[in-house]
């Protein structure tokens, strides 16, 4: 802290230097009272003059000044007096300005526009507690909590560069290269950008900064070397003094062509906007160029304040840009503040600054630098302030930071420009105007930015790539796995390539697809000795050292994190190859296509349905009568004669009907699956093996056999917990042999390797040796490159082009032969049908079973109790129960239940005859 304190002491011993001449006039021209009896308050006014911002802001600072005079409701015992302080474009001569203008004893001074003299001043008015209004100074470092006293009134570069990065992301670029002005603005405006980028994993591949004047022949220089990068999308920061000279030099170069993408910050509208006109070789510079402008809406003040314009005198020029409305609403805003300060009682009051008390007398007494004693509550009346003014709402949230920035989205065309949409940090990108997003909820989803279609640079409307390979003659480096084993697929050849195989041709042909050429160079990447580790590969393409790989490398998750693939041209996953042998014929193979659970369940629904339709048949149907032997003979030959549907009996009950209909759906679909089942294990051949697949090979403690080089050794170890030292490296010379001799002599019990290659070992062994199991991860082959390499995304499209052509496969052929054996060894459990295939069936017929049931029995029980209530009116003088009662009543109900449905009904008919006739007997003997 005390050094701090001393450079700070020191400065203001320097500025008091400064100040002496100074500081005298000042004194004499400071009067505090004008004849009408108002009180002087001194305003400073700091920028530059004669500058695209200055020539717009002079005027309208004037402007404000008389609509605050004239105002009667405002101010009505005081006067502001400006005072203006020309910088001249220079940031020493504009400090050292700007430290005189602060010994007039002003109470606020508005500006700079410059962002480098903001960072020295601010310093200075933070000591001498004088609000600092800027309306142009837009650096974003200038934070509140480093310079309390600094109150941006225009909006920082931080949201425009945050505004630019959506834009980035909604044309889907990934990289951009910055030209930028290398000073203060320039330096941290384009850091923000950077950190924008990057939240939408995007980024600035290459900084192009220049000094403030540069000559023509800098920026040719300057502009030549970036022609030669990859990236097409140029962000333009820099003073609208100088800004033209870029593209002037663009032009010449013919980088304003088509496939070019240029995005300038609003320092280009800003130099438009406060030109008479446009002429026509400034538009032609700049035909496509998209461009960001400080976004005001439209309102009666500020149509107000455009027909004020036209009657302004001492103006340069017949139209203004934005800066003008910000400096306007800057004064109104001082003006505002003074009032409520005043109003409350407040008083304006100077004092000398005590840390310069060590310092000889004399000097202090010369010194015009003093500190404004009312400084600090005049800034939290700033900062509190809210009114609507030509810029839209002004008020400050709690870093001081303009509320609601938005900015207008140009795109130069013809000899002007068209609106394509607006950018809100409430909304992002949109076509919709700012105001009237805000009375909605607030949406930056991706699907949520709009933009209407802009004219790109060379009159196309085709959205430009953003990239071309680079071309600087370098050729891509691209590693190549030196491979051993397996080098149909990859390996060293002495051609004019230097190596050869499948996934060479894969990546020539791809690259041959590409709508531009694309050097590249192949480099042999390990010994020749053994096959190279691939993950040291991926991360030397990581690490910058090779600008891809091409070769036989699988896709893991946690390669995709460092490096970027191409689409996979190559289907890949993890398998178990073992010893099979073929399965010997079976005499009870017509057992094998249904598991025992199988044949038990079917067997008893076979017996289950007989019975039920039997039950409800038997009362009606002739054919389900008989002697107890021939009921049960009936049942039996029902039940599996549907098996065939070969069943003699006629069902006449609906119910019965309805039960049977749903059984032979059944038995239809069983018939078929066996059938099939059966087929298929008859027909195809059974290969078996002791090793079912990974499960059973992770059960035992037998050795696995792993290639060398292979991504599985410590997917094995990390992923299935499988002892190292089970794992054996081998190479493809060694798989025949360790997989023959077994693990008992010293050899492996399975081999455990990415399928292409088990295809082609496939391919050699005469069927000895399969698959067993199921493939247990899946994946596949890609390219590698760099992270954020748009030939990815590029030779991604070319592969899926080769695989719908056919050109891919014929590749393949060329290089790889299919295995005459190679398929997965299938168990006989594995053709097996289970229970599970069918339980549903059988629950649906099981449940319309039971239904059918319940209806009969209800019909049954309704008619023995209308029998039996009938039975007892007839015997109702026999009212002694016996003590075997119920067990006559169970028998009366079996025999009832046995009884044809004909012979019931000719009963209850009778019964009701002799009812009615007894009822007519009755009446008579009444009569008589």
């Amino acid at each position: 802290m005390k050094p701090h304190g001393h450079s700070r002491r020191f400065l203001m011993l320097l500025i008091s230097w400064i100040c002496v001449p100074m500081g005298i006039i000042c004194m004499d021209g400071n009067s505090t009272v004008v004849p009408d009896g108002k009180r002087v308050l001194n305003i400073g006014a700091l920028f530059t003059l004669n500058s695209a911002i200055g020539r717009s802001v002079r005027p309208a600072l004037l402007a404000a000044i008389e609509d605050v005079s004239s105002d009667t409701s405002i101010l009505q015992d005081a006067e502001l007096n400006l005072i203006f302080q020309d910088t001249n474009c220079s940031a020493f001569l504009g400090t050292v300005d700007a430290i005189q203008l602060m010994g007039s004893k002003v109470v606020a001074a508005i500006g700079p526009q410059s962002s480098g003299i903001a960072h020295v001043i601010s310093n200075v008015v933070s000591e001498l507690q004088v609000p600092l209004l800027s309306f142009g100074a837009t650096d974003a470092s200038l934070s509140a909590l480093q310079y309390p006293y600094f109150l941006r009134t225009t909006v920082s570069d931080y949201f425009q560069m945050y505004a630019i990065a959506d834009l980035v992301e909604y044309f889907g670029w990934r990289e951009v290269v910055a030209i930028y002005v290398d000073d203060d603005y320039g330096r941290n405006g384009i850091s923000v950008l950077g950190d924008a980028l990057e939240k939408k994993h995007s980024k600035i591949s290459y900084k192009a900064a220049f000094r403030a004047g540069a000559s023509r022949n800098d920026i040719s220089e300057l502009l030549v070397g970036v022609n030669i990068l990859e990236s097409r999308v140029f962000v333009v920061h820099v003073n609208p003094d100088s800004g033209l000279a870029i593209f002037s030099v663009a032009k010449e170069l013919q980088m304003m062509s088509n496939g070019y993408v240029w995005i300038a910050t609003d320092w280009l509208p800003c130099l438009l906007d406060s030109a008479e006109a446009i002429d026509l070789d400034t538009a032609n510079l700049i035909q496509g160029v998209i461009a960001f402008r400080h976004y005001t809406p439209d309102s009666d003040l500020k149509t107000r304040f455009t027909s004020q314009w036209s009657n302004l005198k001492n103006k340069s020029s017949s139209k203004f840009n934005s800066y003008a409305l910000y400096a306007y609403d800057s004064v109104w805003l001082l003006a505002r503040a003074l009032d409520v300060f005043l109003n409350g009682g407040g008083t304006i009051s100077f004092s000398d600054d005590p840390k310069l008390s060590p310092i000889d007398d004399s000097v202090l007494r010369l010194t015009a630098l003093q500190i404004f004693d009312q400084g600090p509550e005049l800034l939290k009346i700033l900062i509190a302030t809210n009114f609507t003014g030509v810029t839209g709402q002004v008020g400050f949230d709690s870093e001081k930071n303009l509320i609601h920035p938005a900015f207008d989205v140009l795109n130069i065309g013809g000899s002007g420009f068209r609106r394509l949409g607006y950018w809100s940090n409430y909304s992002g990108l949109s076509i919709v105007p700012p105001e009237t997003l805000y009375t909605k909820p607030p949406n930056t989803s991706t699907s949520n930015q709009h933009l209407y279609p802009p004219i790109w640079p060379g009159e196309t409307t085709t959205k430009p790539r953003g990239w071309v390979f680079p071309n600087n003659g370098k050729p891509l480096q691209i590693a190549v796995p030196y491979r051993v084993v397996f080098t149909e697929f990859v390996t060293k050849d002495n051609g004019a390539l230097g190596v050869r195989g499948y996934c060479i041709d894969v990546f020539e042909a791809a690259i041959q697809l590409l709508p531009y050429p694309v050097l590249h160079q192949y480099i042999l990447y390990g010994d020749g000795k053994s096959n190279p580790s691939y993950t040291d590969l991926v991360n030397d393409v990581a690490q910058n050292r090779y600008d891809a790989a091409v070769g036989d490398v699988t896709i893991t998750t946690n390669r995709t994190r460092i490096v970027d693939f191409t689409q996979p041209y190559m289907e890949s996953g993890l398998v178990v190859v073992a010893p099979v042998k073929a399965d010997k014929s079976n005499p009870w193979a017509f057992l094998l296509p249904f598991s025992w659970q199988m044949w038990a369940v079917t067997g008893i629904f076979f017996l289950f349905v007989g019975s039920v339709v039997w039950i409800l048949e038997h009362r009606m149907n002739t054919e389900f009568r008989g002697t107890p032997r021939q009921q049960v003979v009936t049942v039996f030959w029902f039940s599996f004669s549907t098996m065939f549907f070969s069943h003699r009996e006629n069902t006449v009950s609906t119910l019965g009907r309805l039960v049977l209909l749903f059984w032979l759906f059944v038995v239809l679909i069983i018939n078929s699956s066996y059938t099939a089942s059966l087929t298929s294990i008859l027909t195809v051949r059974q290969l078996s093996s002791r090793i079912q697949g990974i499960d059973s090979l992770i059960s035992s403690s037998d050795p696995i056999g792993i290639q060398q080089g292979s991504f599985a050794y410590k997917y094995l170890i990390d992923q299935l917990n499988i002892a190292e030292s089970r794992l054996r490296i081998l190479k493809k010379d060694d798989y025949l042999s360790s997989l023959q001799l077994g693990p008992t002599d010293g050899g492996v019990a399975a081999i455990v390797d990415e399928l292409p290659y088990i295809q082609l070992f496939l391919s050699t062994t005469k069927c000895e040796f399969g698959i067993v199991g199921q493939e247990f991860t899946k994946s596949g082959w890609g390219f590698v490159f760099q992270r954020d390499s748009p030939l990815a995304v590029d030779l991604s499209t070319a592969v899926l082009q080769l695989s719908e052509s056919g050109e891919l496969q014929r590749i393949h052929d060329k290089w790889l032969s299919q295995a005459e054996c190679f398929r997965q060894t299938s168990a006989v459990d594995d053709n097996r049908l289970s229970l599970k295939s069918f339980w549903g069936l059988f629950l649906i017929c099981g449940i319309a079973c039971f239904i059918a049931l319940a209806i009969f029995f209800w019909r049954v029980c309704v008619q023995y109790i209308r029998y039996n209530t009938e039975e007892e009116q007839q015997n109702v003088d026999q009212s002694e129960a016996s003590c075997s009662g119920w067990r006559s009543s169970f028998r009366d109900l079996m025999v009832f239940v046995d009884k044809k449905e004909v012979e019931i009904k000719e009963m209850f008919w009778r019964k009701n005859e002799d009812s009615k006739r007894r009822a007519g007997q009755g009446f008579e003997e009444q009569r008589s």
